[in-house]
C-alpha cells in the first residue's frame, strides 16, 4: 500500500493515487472500493452478520451545481456522486430530507428549514440513481438511513414511488422486533426485497410503512462527541448500545464539521480503533454499518479494509474477510 503515484493510472485496479500529508508524503496508491463479501463467499447468511460502508450524508456532494439558481453556502460530506459511491461499494447512505419547493428534497438547514442556498437536489433524483443500482445489480441490497423532516402526508412514500423503487421494498413486517436474526441475504435477493429504508420520523412505521430506525439497530453518538478515543456512547434517540433487542448496530465516525483535509486521518487507524471500542460498547457485537465522511480518503486501506475487517470478524470471526475464503474452504 506504500507504492508511490502520480495519476490514478499508475496504480492497479480498486486503488487510486492519493496524498494524506498526515499519514505519509507525497501520494500513494491507496484503496478505492470495497471487497464484495456476497461475490468473494456468498450470501447465505442473515442480513445482520455483514458489515456495509455507510456514507455520511451521501448527497451532499463536492461540485453538486446548484438547483435552485443560488449559490450554495453549506458543507459538503462527500466527492463522488452516489452512483459512483454504490460503484465503489458502498451500499448504506445517510440523507437528510426536508419539505421544499413543494416537494422532497435532500437538504442541510438552516435553523430547521432547507433554503435555496443548502439544498442539493431534489430527491428523487438521488432515488433515481439508486433504482438504477439496483436495477443493474440484481443481487446488491441498499439501505438508506434517513435524518427525516419530511412533514408532507405521504410525502416520502410518494417519492419512492415516482422512483420506481416499491418494488425493491423490505417491507416492516420482516423486520425482527426482539434480537432475532434478520432473513438470509439470499432469500432477500430472491425476493427482490433489496432496499432497506430507516427513517427518524418514529410515527411513519405506522403512517407509511417505513421503519422507525431505532427500533431496529442502536448507533453510537455521531460528530466530535462520537470521536473520543476509548469511548463510544449511544446518541440519544438509540437505546444503549448493549441493547441486543436490536438486531443492527450503526457506528458513526466523522466530525461535527466535515474537514476533507483531517479525514484521511479520521478514516485510517483511528476508525479502526473506534469500532473496536464500540465492539465492546455493543455487548461484543461488530458494527453493521461504519458511517464516514469523505469515504475514500484514507492512508492505506481506510474504510474499505475497515469494513473488511468488521465482515471478517462477523462471518468468520477472523481480522480480514479475505481470511474467511480459507475458513469456507476448510
Amino acid at each position: 500500500m506504500d507504492n508511490q503515484c502520480s495519476t490514478d493510472g499508475d496504480c492497479e485496479a480498486g486503488l487510486y493515487c492519493f496524498g494524506c500529508p498526515s499519514e505519509f508524503s507525497g501520494s500513494r496508491c491507496v484503496r478505492s472500493t470495497t471487497t464484495n463479501q456476497f461475490q468473494l463467499l456468498n450470501n447465505s447468511l442473515p442480513f445482520n452478520k455483514y458489515a456495509f460502508l455507510t456514507t455520511h450524508n451521501a448527497f451532499a456532494i463536492e461540485g453538486e451545481p446548484s438547483h435552485t439558481g443560488v449559490p450554495r453556502i453549506t458543507f459538503t460530506n462527500q466527492e463522488d456522486t452516489v452512483t459512483q459511491q454504490l460503484n465503489n461499494g458502498v451500499r448504506a447512505l445517510m440523507l437528510d430530507t426536508y419539505d421544499f419547493k413543494g416537494d422532497a428534497w435532500l437538504c442541510h438547514s438552516f435553523k430547521g428549514k432547507c433554503h435555496d442556498y443548502t439544498a442539493f437536489e431534489p430527491a428523487i433524483d438521488t432515488l433515481n440513481e439508486i433504482q438504477a443500482f439496483l436495477s443493474a445489480n440484481p443481487g446488491e441490497i441498499v439501505t438508506l438511513i434517513l435524518e427525516d423532516y419530511v412533514e408532507a402526508p405521504n410525502g416520502l412514500t410518494n417519492v419512492f414511488k415516482a422512483a420506481g423503487l416499491m418494488k425493491y421494498w423490505f417491507p416492516v413486517s420482516n423486520m425482527p422486533k426482539s434480537g432475532q436474526d434478520w432473513p438470509l441475504v439470499s432469500d432477500m435477493v430472491t425476493k427482490n426485497q433489496r432496499l432497506l429504508v430507516f427513517t427518524s420520523k418514529q410515527e411513519k412505521e405506522q403512517s407509511e410503512g417505513i421503519a422507525y430506525q431505532w427500533n431496529y439497530m442502536v448507533e453510537n453518538q455521531y460528530g466530535n462527541d462520537g470521536m473520543k478515543a476509548g469511548s463510544c456512547s449511544n446518541r440519544a434517540e438509540s437505546s444503549p448500545l448493549n441493547d441486543k433487542t436490536k438486531s443492527l448496530v450503526l457506528v458513526n465516525y466523522f466530525g461535527s464539521v466535515p474537514i476533507k483535509q483531517l479525514s484521511c486521518q479520521f478514516n485510517s487507524e483511528d476508525l479502526v480503533s473506534m469500532l473496536n471500542t464500540c465492539y465492546g460498547a455493543a455487548g461484543n457485537r461488530w458494527a453493521n454499518f461504519v458511517a464516514v465522511d469523505f469515504y475514500k480518503r484514507s492512508g492505506g486501506g481506510g474504510s474499505f479494509q475497515a469494513t473488511d475487517t468488521l465482515n471478517g470478524e462477523l462471518i468468520c470471526g477472523c481480522n480480514d474477510v479475505h481470511a474467511c475464503v480459507v475458513s469456507y474452504e476448510i
